[in-house]
Order: structure tokens, then C-alpha cells, then sequence
């Protein structure tokens, strides 16, 4: 028997060495594109809300009745007439969460909305738009055969009353990851369950912090039943009227209404007060932060607050410390308050950066 030539009998071990290098080369990509899936898929803050297109409805003739504080205003047109008015404006993808989702983005971050769609064109549209503000739509879900929200704001001088209707979707938690910011604010009335699904994810993971700016439903909802929202909060927002009503109380003492919405859970309570200033208590400090200078008369107060409070989350998530973010909130306030609707008027960091740059000096947090 000749022989055999070595070049013969090495060959199928070089084949099958060819194979396993292959086959480690193929592994190694294959890992590398999952870890920069999983990157790609980090978001800085995820907000979680309501989504709506906002009809304004800029009303001509009506009159405004107030106490003797200038609280508890109430609208008033003509009954059972023709009211003019000047114009209308639909203003799509906005809502409590969709307007702090667009602020952080303005402001460098990389955001996400969660939210409930119907398969309507007033739905594509605010799909679009959400799109065209670079906020990602993997938590967005389309729902056949369902309306998508849709508002109207009755637009009397520099105030607005919202009619409201929130369809029922139904709500269902997806992974979101387990680092960043979770933006809570406005849901539906099925929306409780979801909730309380919540409320574990974030016990769940210790690096998530949740930002809890509640809507009309999770108030009327009350502390009790929502108590493990509360719980797991790390910042809380609300106006002066909405903490009186969350605590269940006349009294009007700043600090008791910071310090009652922390005993229920939150680490960092923030309490605006419209055009007089806003306050906040962190490690059993009160500060007081007056409002930005506006430059001229404030046009349309649609998304002073969500602008406030998305401002001061997007802060922290870039590192700035609670003092720095009320420097910072107050600005995209003004700024929102010029334009119609409640995202036009938000600034970018550069923009915003500036404003805070030309402030006047007495324009800092001050303890109280």
C-alpha cells in the first residue's frame, strides 16, 4: 500500500480547525451585536403617559370669576348662544408625559415615550410627530379598531380649561430597562393595575428612578390607593392646589405640604406655585426658587408645569444637583408659555444654557 501523501492527512484537521474559527468569529459578532443592541436600546428617560392631539379653541368673548384671593376661578360663556371665537389649532402627540419626553430630548437626552395609540389617522399623525422630535416609539402601541385621544382647550387670554377624554387601552408593561428614569404622569382610568405593575419593576431595580408627576386620574385615585407609587418615588411634583387635595387638607403652610407629600414616600418633593415661584425639600431642606423673567407677557400657560417638571428631571439625569435643576426649570417654563401648546416653546441645552447665563443675580434657590 503506497504511502500516504501528509498533506492529504492534514487536511481535514485544517478543515475542521477553518470551521471552528468560523464558528468563534461568528459567536463573537454575534455577542458584539447583542451588546450594542442592548446599548442602542439604553434610554436615558422613559416616559410613561397619556398621549393626545390638543384642540385650541381661542375663545373671543367670555369673562373669568375668581374669590377674593384670585383663586377658584371658573370660565364663563353665554348659555344656550353662538360664541365666537378667533381661531382654532390642533397641536398633536402631546399629553403630561409626550411634553417631557420632547423636553428631554430638546435638552440632549436620549428618551422614549410608553403609550397607547388608535390606529386612526389622528394617531398616525402623532406617531409622526413624536418621530420628527427623535423621541423613540418602541413602547408605543397601536391598537386596531381604537380612537386615539383627542382634547379641546378652551383658550380665554393667557389661561386655558381643557375638556378631557382618555379612551380605555389596555396597559401593559414592557421591559424598559433597568438603569435611568422612569417619567410617570397622566394614564386612564384602566390604567390602576398597571400601576401597581410598576411600582414592583422599580422595587425590582435598584438603578431605575422613578419621576412622579400624577394626572387627573391618579389624583382623583388618591395616596391610599396608589401608596406603593408613592413608595418607590425618587422625585414628586405637583402645583399648591394639587398638594392640598393629595394631603386632604386646608392648610396652606409650604413646608407642612412639602414635608406631607414626603412622608408618603418620595425622596425629593417639588411644589410649583404658577407665576410666584416653586418650592422643593430634599434631606429635610426647604428651598424656595423664584420664577424666570419673562420677556414679555405670557401668551398661552399650556405645558408651564410639564415643562417645569420634565426640565427639573432632565437635570438630574445629566448629573445636576437639586439646586441646579430648579435653576434650570423655571427657564423652560418661561420659554413654553410664548408659544402655543405646550412643546414649542422648549429650549435646547445651548438655548437654555444661555438664558441661565444672563439670569439676573437674584436668580437662584434660596432656603427657607
Amino acid at each position: 500500500m503506497p504511502d500516504s501523501d501528509p498533506l492529504l492527512l492534514r487536511f481535514p484537521y485544517a478543515i475542521n480547525k477553518f470551521c471552528h474559527e468560523i464558528n468563534y468569529i461568528s459567536y463573537t459578532f454575534t455577542r458584539l451585536f447583542i451588546t450594542i443592541t442592548k446599548m442602542a436600546k439604553k434610554y436615558d428617560i422613559v416616559a410613561i403617559g397619556d398621549i393626545t392631539t390638543d384642540a385650541f379653541i381661542r375663545l373671543k368673548d367670555a369673562t373669568v370669576h375668581c374669590d377674593i384671593n384670585k383663586e377658584n376661578c371658573t370660565l364663563s360663556v353665554r348659555f344656550g348662544d353662538k360664541i365666537p371665537y378667533e381661531f382654532m389649532e390642533e397641536v398633536r402627540a402631546v399629553g403630561n408625559s409626550p411634553n417631557g419626553a420632547v423636553c428631554a430630548t430638546r435638552l440632549g437626552l436620549k428618551t422614549a415615550l410608553y403609550a397607547n395609540l388608535g390606529d386612526d389617522d389622528n394617531g398616525k399623525r402623532c406617531l409622526s410627530e413624536l418621530e420628527k422630535n427623535c423621541v423613540a416609539t418602541e413602547f408605543v402601541k397601536v391598537h386596531t379598531g381604537k380612537k386615539t385621544n383627542y382634547h379641546y382647550v378652551l383658550w380665554y387670554e393667557d389661561e386655558r380649561t381643557i375638556l378631557i377624554k382618555h379612551e380605555e387601552y389596555p396597559y401593559i408593561l414592557p421591559d424598559m430597562g433597568d438603569e435611568g428614569w422612569l417619567y410617570l404622569s397622566s394614564l386612564g382610568e384602566s390604567s390602576l393595575p398597571f400601576h401597581h405593575e410598576l411600582a414592583i419593576y422599580v422595587k425590582a431595580h435598584s438603578n431605575l428612578n422613578l419621576a412622579f408627576q400624577p394626572g387627573t386620574f391618579q389624583m382623583k385615585l388618591g395616596k391610599d390607593e396608589l401608596k406603593d407609587i408613592y413608595e418607590c418615588t425618587k422625585v414628586f411634583f405637583c402645583n399648591r392646589e394639587e398638594a392640598k387635595k393629595i394631603l386632604k387638607t386646608d392648610d396652606d403652610d409650604i413646608k407642612k405640604l412639602l414635608a406631607g407629600i414626603q412622608t408618603l414616600g418620595p425622596k425629593i418633593t417639588v411644589i410649583t406655585d404658577g407665576p410666584k415661584g416653586a418650592y422643593a425639600l430634599e434631606n429635610e431642606k426647604f428651598l424656595f426658587m423664584p420664577p424666570y423673567p419673562d420677556p414679555k407677557p405670557p401668551y398661552e400657560r399650556t405645558g408651564a408645569g410639564d415643562a417645569f417638571s420634565s426640565t427639573f428631571v432632565s437635570a438630574l439625569a445629566l448629573g445636576k444637583t437639586v439646586p441646579e435643576a430648579l435653576m434650570w426649570a423655571p427657564i423652560n417654563s418661561m420659554a413654553v408659555v410664548q408659544k402655543i401648546g405646550a412643546q414649542a416653546g422648549l429650549l435646547t441645552r445651548a438655548i437654555l444654557e444661555d438664558y441661565l447665563a444672563k439670569a439676573p443675580a437674584d436668580y437662584k434657590p434660596r432656603e427657607i
